[in-house]
């Protein structure tokens, strides 16, 4: 089970890690960046195409672990993650699409001045995107949901110097905001 965990585990910890490694010392990778971040998006995609595999072969039930998180009352809050078969190919989507962009991105930023804090940011967007897939709790949804929100937000305004780019992710940040103010009534 342990062993599980941690695979399921690496669809959250290998983006964020790539986001904490380029946000902290991307000044010593500079423009090579997308060599810590490729392969570890990358084994993101082999592990979610290999626990495809799995899923169908073995056709197993929903994997599923959590942990009580704070009570009050008679509210709880719950962490932790539900796979069926419709996560692991959200999953196998997500992981897909994510290394596509990684990879498109090496040769579209090339020459950028800010080439690691991009990949950075395009680390945290696949954490939080994987953690929507992964959320067994509305309230954890929620939390992921708002971080895609801010993710956004940090890519769409990614060139603060030029005229566009910060109205645009102004326009996004409220966008978002009217759907987080539906989805949290919803919640």
């Amino acid at each position: 089970m342990v062993f599980a965990d941690l695979r399921i585990l690496s669809y959250l910890i290998l983006p964020i890690l790539s986001f904490l490694i380029l946000i902290f010392f991307g000044s010593k990778f500079k423009n090579k960046s997308h060599f810590v971040a490729l392969p570890l998006i990358g084994l993101t995609l082999i592990n979610s195409l290999c626990f495809l595999w799995d899923c169908f072969e073995s056709s197993k039930d929903n994997l599923t672990n959590s942990f009580e998180w704070f009570t009050t009352g008679s509210f709880s809050v719950s962490l932790g993650y539900l796979i069926d078969s419709v996560s692991v190919i959200m999953l196998c989507v997500v992981s897909l699409i994510s290394f596509l962009v990684h990879l498109y991105s090496s040769e579209y930023m090339k020459g950028d001045k800010r080439y690691s804090r991009y990949y950075a940011f395009l680390g945290i967007f696949t954490f939080s995107m994987n953690g929507i897939v992964l959320a067994d709790s509305l309230i954890m949804m929620y939390v992921f949901w708002e971080l895609v929100g801010l993710s956004s937000f940090l890519l769409i305004g990614f060139w603060f110097e030029k005229d566009k780019p910060p109205l645009a992710a102004n326009k996004a940040f409220l966008t978002n905001r009217v759907g987080d103010i539906g989805m949290f009534i919803g919640i």
